[in-house]
């Protein structure tokens, strides 16, 4: 029975993360030490894992991520349809309470069912969702990938869960997230079926030692 194990893993920390900056898809920043050293955690728990390809977002800090893979040799490839949700024209601004309360809003009129809705100047789930479907179907079209791994963002990790489990994206929110967690799916062929292994694993970063500045 021919199977595909996808290992999926959001990036590692930026500076953005660390000071509850929104990101999106138009701020292509980089790690900051402390995603450094979670990359450097993930590469040594996952060294082993004979991954076929590598697939990133076309935001740095994804590549960055899973650098140390790519120097081992591993092909990966780039797809703007695993960037980021668009969060719009609040990208990268410093936080505030009128900002935090509309993305506040916003998340609330999604998990209502609005999934339409797009945030100004950015997008909705619905449409992260379409311009996700063709790298799903391409990752699909390769079995002979029997391993395979993924670098994304967080609410774009969530909405590709929602979309591969055939859930409405109104379930978004149950797959919850950190920096470097890690999701194991196994994908069998005969059946079209996704099974989910490991959920949010964040084990791979207990050896770290926490920054005072967290």
């Amino acid at each position: 029975m021919r199977s595909k194990s996808i290992y999926i893993i959001r990036h590692g920390e930026t500076e953005y993360n660390r000071l509850g900056v929104v990101q999106g898809s138009g701020v292509d920043s980089e790690l900051n030490d402390w995603g450094k050293a979670q990359a450097a955690a993930f590469f040594d728990a996952y060294e082993h894992v004979p991954f076929d390809r590598i697939y990133t977002s076309k935001l740095q800090r994804t590549k960055q991520t899973v650098q140390a893979f790519i120097d081992l040799g591993i092909p990966y490839e780039s797809h703007a349809g695993l960037n980021e949700i668009g969060w719009g024209m609040r990208e990268g601004r410093t936080p505030n309470n009128m900002d935090n309360a509309y993305y506040r809003d916003l998340v609330l009129a999604w998990r209502n069912g609005q999934v339409e809705l797009a945030a100004e100047e950015g997008e909705s789930p619905m449409q992260v969702r379409e311009r996700q479907l063709p790298v799903i179907d391409l990752i699909l079209s390769r079995p002979h990938e029997k391993c395979i791994l993924i670098a994304m963002h967080g609410r774009a990790m969530r909405i590709l869960l929602t979309t591969l489990f055939n859930q409405p994206l109104t379930e978004m929110d149950h797959y919850e997230h950190s920096n470097l967690c890690l999701y194991k799916l196994s994908y069998c062929y005969p059946d079209r079926q996704f099974t989910l292994e490991v959920s949010n694993d964040i084990t791979h970063l207990l050896s770290l030692e926490i920054p005072h500045n967290s």
